[in-house]
């Protein structure tokens, strides 16, 4: 079980740097601090700050601390947005970092593109991030579509070809089927059947489970937030379908095990990054390091994803020079050309801020941890 200490979860809503701190360098999130991604929220938002306190504790950026300034959306894309302004035109923020959600990511942009900020890291894989290329999304991880191609893929091979696809009806789920269609008709496959489930964080479940078990598949791709996906697979099985459910790496927090509970294991979720005990990746063994030495434990992959972006934003950050602007740190940004962080690169230029294409499935096993 991913375990934080208190002291790292106290006040987590409101900074990731101690108060006491006389931060210059202010960076804004608005996330799901609350809500039906909570779990995953934190655990992302506490891999960041683990990486942002080291820095902090070796002086800084050019002698300026680091602030992560989290608000809490609650999942709500009319919040994000207000969140974002106020992060922007009341906080001064140089930049927005990893907010969650793809139809909050859509309400945060106007906001963003009328001040210039640029928004680092989202943890989002929709392609409306990558193409066309807006001059201020600096993507690090995959995208959904990908995730996707590579899911259908995989199950193609071990011989599975009774597929069942159930979306959420919103733009987050629509992009995403993109990626499904392309990856069915590359193997050549056609779904069983295609349920689209609506966006609200508690969908009529019964209705979701009743189509799955009348189409009587092998497997289900299960494209929505780890809340309704943990309730919808203990729905399916409490229907006596024995179904193998795969999601995304939306969901590949300790906290979406914790949600499943017993219904966990052989759950199988696309991930973005490597695994968090693959030492074989410096940036891995980074962060067991520096977390073995703040006292927590059994880091997860949302954990390493918010590691892996403070460490891209940091390095932004070193290159734009002493009292950065937020036109410097979009400069920056745009001349990370091939920029390692630890057996992991990103190539950022003007014409592409579209991160890593990293993808693997897990599954979790009986220990509720995440196999590769």
């Amino acid at each position: 079980m991913f375990t934080l200490p208190s002291r790292f979860l106290a006040g987590l809503a409101m900074a990731c740097a101690a108060g006491s701190l006389q931060a210059s360098l202010l960076i804004g999130q608005t996330t799901g601090v609350t809500g039906p991604i909570a779990a995953s929220a934190r655990e992302s938002a506490a891999g960041a700050k683990l990486y942002f306190d080291a820095i902090n504790a070796k002086g800084g950026i050019h002698g300026e601390k680091i602030e992560l300034v989290v608000l809490d959306d609650k999942f709500d894309p009319k919040l994000s947005r207000a969140n974002a302004e106020s992060l922007i035109q009341e906080k001064n923020v140089l930049a927005l970092f990893m907010n969650r959600g793809t139809p909050h990511t859509e309400a945060i942009l106007p906001v963003m593109m009328q001040n210039g900020v640029p928004l680092v890291a989202p943890a989002s894989g929709a392609m409306l991030l990558r193409a066309p290329v807006n001059p201020l999304i600096f993507n690090v991880r995959a995208s959904h579509q990908h995730e996707a191609e590579k899911a259908i893929s995989h199950l193609k091979t071990v011989g599975v070809t009774k597929i069942t696809v159930v979306y959420v009806d919103d733009s987050f789920g629509s992009d995403i089927m993109e990626g499904v269609r392309r990856g069915f008709e590359r193997e050549k496959l056609e779904p069983v059947a295609i349920i689209k489930a609506d966006s609200r964080t508690q969908p009529d479940l019964k209705a979701m489970v009743d189509g799955i078990v009348k189409s009587n598949p092998q497997t289900v791709l299960w494209v929505a937030a780890a809340g309704v996906v943990s309730e919808g697979v203990k729905a399916l099985r409490a229907a006596g379908s024995t179904a193998q459910v795969v999601t995304l790496s939306n969901n590949a927090s300790a906290g979406f095990v914790n949600q499943l509970g017993d219904k966990a294991r052989g759950v199988i979720v696309s991930q973005v990054f490597p695994s968090e005990r693959n030492i074989g990746y410096p940036v891995v063994r980074e962060a067991q390091e520096l977390a073995k030495a703040a006292g927590q434990t059994d880091l997860s992959p949302i954990f390493l994803e918010g590691f892996c972006g403070a460490k891209v934003l940091v390095e932004a950050l070193r290159r734009a020079g002493p009292k950065p602007t937020r036109q410097s740190l979009v400069a920056a940004l745009n001349g990370m050309k091939h920029y390692d962080f630890g057996g992991l690169e990103v190539n950022y230029a003007a014409d592409n801020h579209s991160g890593m294409d990293f993808v693997e499935l897990s599954i979790i096993g009986a220990d509720g941890k995440f196999k590769r």
